[in-house]
């Protein structure tokens, strides 16, 4: 990973008004459609940070908290935080907005990790992740022990080998 680019080049906003055909029987926004434009919104994120093709490699526990109401403006902000070999995590933010009533809510947070492809749909090199605000730099810090966590999660690492997550629960045991 030779090349380096901004977290702050990867945000990327959309928006979306909540219609009949995207509500369940309680006029509440159904969580399928959020999913979808969650998945759109981060693949254009790590499209930007990457210039590839990507492919959703997983996405973080989802939280249904707070209903998004029937005629509510969503708007969704994703941006890359951090980028592994091939695959990059990107964070997602949801604001719920009544207009009529002038209020906004923040409803919805959830981390999804991306693969940069190749024409022939293999994982391929993508530029480092350059932190600069504040924000940044922890969604960054925080990226490695997330990563771990899916990692050790789908058994595709072993729990003694997740050192980041080991470091927060004090797993190596009391220094000597």
């Amino acid at each position: 990973m030779a090349k380096k680019k901004f977290a702050k080049d990867s945000v990327t906003i959309m928006t979306e008004m909540v219609l009949p055909n995207d509500t369940n029987t309680l006029n509440n926004l159904m969580g399928g459609r959020l999913m979808h434009w969650m998945d759109i919104v981060a693949a254009i994120a790590a499209q930007k940070h990457s210039n590839r093709i990507v492919v959703t490699a997983s996405a973080d526990s989802i939280s249904f908290k707070q209903p998004i109401n029937l005629g509510n403006v969503v708007t969704l902000k994703a941006q890359v935080t951090r980028a592994f070999n091939s695959s990059m995590e990107v964070f997602i933010e949801v604001t719920a907005e009544d207009i009529p009533a002038s209020k906004k809510i923040m409803t919805h947070r959830a981390f999804f990790t991306f693969v940069a492809v190749d024409q022939n749909g293999r994982p391929i090199e993508i530029p480092e992740v350059v932190p600069e605000s504040e924000e940044e730099k922890e969604l960054f810090d925080g990226a490695l022990r997330r990563r771990q966590l899916r990692l050790v999660l789908a058994k595709r690492m072993k729990p003694e080998d997740a050192k980041e997550l080991k470091s927060i629960f004090n797993l190596e045991g009391p220094a000597t």
